[in-house]
């Protein structure tokens, strides 16, 4: 039985059993709420080791993720450096290019590109104003738990389920 159904029953049972011309004795709906109130804990029980059994495997995928990005970045950075090492080699040779079966080196020039040495010397056309925003939620719980109304926010308190 799923955990919803479960809780539907519970509600039902405590429709049926509220009923006053419902002629069923007390013992009767004891009974009925402890056996409902069982499988819904026990149910409860093993949503939540589910739970906890996603939460290790999504932390172990995480942290393959992170040893698999480090190893992508040494191995960007090892390509990187064979390729201005040829590249270094080709130039003290004096060789334009290697041509070989699978793949043909060459040096070419670079399109030009800017350089800037000094942002202060710079004429102001030639320089971008850039202006950010962020929401200071900080300063705006202060400001509403003192009691200053903050139009555009609010406080609220939900839950949520610890498991431990």
């Amino acid at each position: 039985m799923k955990l919803y159904e479960i809780s539907q029953n519970y509600l039902s049972a405590l429709e049926f059993f509220g009923d006053v011309d419902n002629d069923m004795s007390l013992d009767t709906a004891l009974d009925t709420f402890e056996a409902i109130e069982g499988d819904f804990e026990q149910k409860v029980i093993s949503v939540a080791a589910y739970a906890k059994q996603l939460d290790a495997e999504a932390d172990a995928i995480k942290a393959a993720m992170e040893r698999m990005e480090k190893r992508r970045k040494a191995i960007e950075h090892r390509a990187d450096y064979l390729k201005d090492y040829t590249k270094i080699c080709m130039e003290q040779m004096g060789k334009k290019k290697v041509a070989c079966p699978w793949f043909n080196l060459s040096l070419q020039k670079n399109p030009p590109s800017v350089t800037v040495y000094d942002e202060a010397a710079l004429p102001f056309e030639y320089v971008a104003e850039v202006t950010t925003t962020k929401v200071d939620k900080a300063a705006i719980k202060a400001a509403l738990s003192a009691g200053v109304a903050v139009s555009g926010a609010k406080l609220s308190n939900g839950t949520r389920l610890v498991i431990k």
